[in-house]
Order: C-alpha cells, then sequence, then structure tokens
C-alpha cells in the first residue's frame, strides 16, 4: 500500500511542475503579442487581436492551475 501511495505522491510533483511550467510558458508566449502591438502602432485591431490572444494565453495557464486547486492537488 505505501508504495502506490508514493506513487501517487511523485505524480501529484510531476504534475505540479507541468503546471510551473506552462506558467513560464505563457510568459513566453505573451512576450511577441506584446511586441507584436508595440510594432503595430497601437491600432486598435491591434489592441484587441493583442488582449484577446493574451486572454487565451491566460487561460491557458489560469485553469489548470484553478482545477489543480480546486481538487486540492496543491
Amino acid at each position: 500500500m505505501d508504495g502506490s501511495i508514493n506513487w501517487l505522491s511523485l505524480l501529484a510533483k510531476a504534475g505540479i511542475a507541468l503546471l510551473v511550467l506552462r506558467e513560464i510558458r505563457g510568459i513566453v508566449l505573451a512576450g511577441p503579442v506584446l511586441y507584436g502591438m508595440y510594432q503595430a502602432g497601437g491600432t486598435v485591431m491591434a489592441v484587441w487581436l493583442g488582449v484577446c490572444s493574451l486572454a487565451g494565453i491566460a487561460l491557458s495557464v489560469m485553469v489548470p492551475m484553478f482545477i489543480a486547486r480546486r481538487f486540492k492537488l496543491i
């Protein structure tokens, strides 16, 4: 029984590490979006596309964190 608990603990810790990597990925993906908005001169279309892109990145990063907290994995 102890062996299975160790494996579950190890899998949970690996999952948490992957969630941290997703956070870093979100920061890396936001850079080109912000740079593109800067290069476009801040037009309304560029800002709209930037906001939509950043919202998608934020959702892809925050939803797994919310689920992990909801199930008390973190």
